[in-house]
């Protein structure tokens, strides 16, 4: 039972360091170490016993986001959900998740690291629900799937600007599958 507890207390405070590290880092990228672990609310000791040196809290970090952000997809059901629902659900777990942790989906992925990885199968999985999608009608059958995919991708990282914090995700995820969908042009 204690060694569950000493478990359970552990991944709390890697939690809450790389929580900390965020919000810290998204301030100010060159943030030591201890300046992380002050915001943490643990001692400076507890980082240095959990990561080897400030590269590997960093790697940490964005395989952590990009764990959610798998998760995220994952949750929108994009195999087995209708296209239009998953591509929603989706849309809006990725807001929250890019918008809570858009220091370290920011950082660039080590080609061999954990978090390169997930983006590619999170790549997978978006080109998974654009072909379901175009197999509904959709998307054109002529519309090539990958660019499709960055279109989509670049209309989420541009609805985190501006006035997204007072958006819901949801009328966010909805403008994003609306205009990836049907464009800017006047509808019939």
């Amino acid at each position: 039972m204690a060694e569950r507890t000493l478990r359970a207390d552990a991944e709390r405070s890697v939690r809450a360091v790389l929580e900390a590290a965020e919000r810290v880092l998204a301030e100010d990228p060159g943030a030591s170490m201890e300046q992380i672990a002050a915001a943490a609310g643990v001692a400076r000791t507890t980082i240095h016993r959990r990561f080897a040196n400030r590269q590997a809290l960093i790697e940490a970090l964005a395989a952590s986001a990009a764990r959610q952000l798998a998760q995220a997809v994952d949750d929108g059901r994009p195999d087995t959900a209708p296209p239009l629902v998953a591509m929603h659900r989706i849309t809006a777990n990725v807001l929250q998740v890019k918008s809570a942790w858009a220091f370290a989906l920011g950082l660039p992925a080590d080609p061999n690291g954990e978090a390169a990885a997930l983006h590619q199968d999170i790549n997978r999985r978006c080109t998974v629900v654009l072909k379901r999608a175009r197999a509904d009608g959709l998307i054109d059958e002529a519309a090539d799937l990958d660019w499709v995919r960055r279109v989509y991708y670049a209309l989420i990282g541009e609805s985190l600007h501006g006035d997204a914090d007072n958006a819901d995700p949801d009328t966010l995820a909805a403008r994003i599958i609306d205009t990836l969908l049907h464009g800017a042009g006047p509808r019939p």
